[in-house]
């Protein structure tokens, strides 16, 4: 049987809302979690122009690590000063979501092989909740949190306020995209309809081709 090309020219996604949990909620998958990560301020600088980039290990595994509690942020790294210490406030795509706990240790560090996004462990079980995002594009940084220096939390802010704004000439996106609408500290690349031939943007809730029928 001879095969059927078809031809897709448009589409239709659903937008994932940010949700705020209470303490000691499990997050689920397909949400947007306000969350929180500690650094120094040289390496959030980074991490607003750069995106986040995965440890290579921790309690977890390997991964971006943040949490819910933002206490938790606050005491990381260890020793860093005052002046120069910087919670981060992020948008967190979970995904699909793996709760960790005393009786499955054994996948604290193995749950990425097993289709999972995200690994959380509550609480109950090391004192403040801990998650870890295998994907860094699925974090995003909104905005300051808590910053020792009055100065660096406004240059922070005005950073993330350029990105939020800034678009490349090469035609990739950093920022804030004008199609979609979306804010990403690492970018994406803008496209273009086969069909009409218009701007789009792959991130974009819906596009309708306006190519004659």
């Amino acid at each position: 049987m001879p095969a059927k090309l078809v031809q897709f020219t448009g589409w239709e996604a659903v937008v994932e809302k940010q949700i705020v949990l209470k303490p000691g909620q499990a997050p689920r998958g397909r949400q947007g979690y306000t969350m929180y990560h500690g650094t120094h301020r040289d390496s959030a600088r980074a991490i607003i122009t750069g995106g986040f980039r995965p440890s290579a290990g921790g309690t977890l595994g390997p991964g971006v690590y943040c949490s819910r509690d933002i206490a938790k942020a606050k005491g990381y790294p260890g020793g860093c000063p005052t002046g120069e210490h910087v919670v981060l406030q992020l948008k967190v795509r979970v995904g699909r979501v793996k709760k960790m706990d005393r009786q499955n240790v054994a996948m604290w560090c193995s749950w990425q092989q097993s289709g999972y996004d995200t690994a959380w462990l509550s609480s109950t079980v090391i004192g403040h909740e801990e998650d870890c995002v295998k994907d860094p594009k699925r974090v995003a940084v909104n905005g300051i949190a808590h910053c020792g220096d009055p100065a660096t939390k406004q240059a922070l802010e005005k950073l993330i306020s350029q990105q939020r704004h800034g678009v490349e000439s090469s035609g990739r996106v950093v920022g804030g995209c004008k199609e979609c609408k979306m804010q990403t500290p690492i970018g994406h690349s803008l496209e273009v309809c086969w069909g009409c031939g218009a701007t789009v943007c792959p991130f974009m809730d819906k596009h309708v081709c306006k190519r004659s029928s």
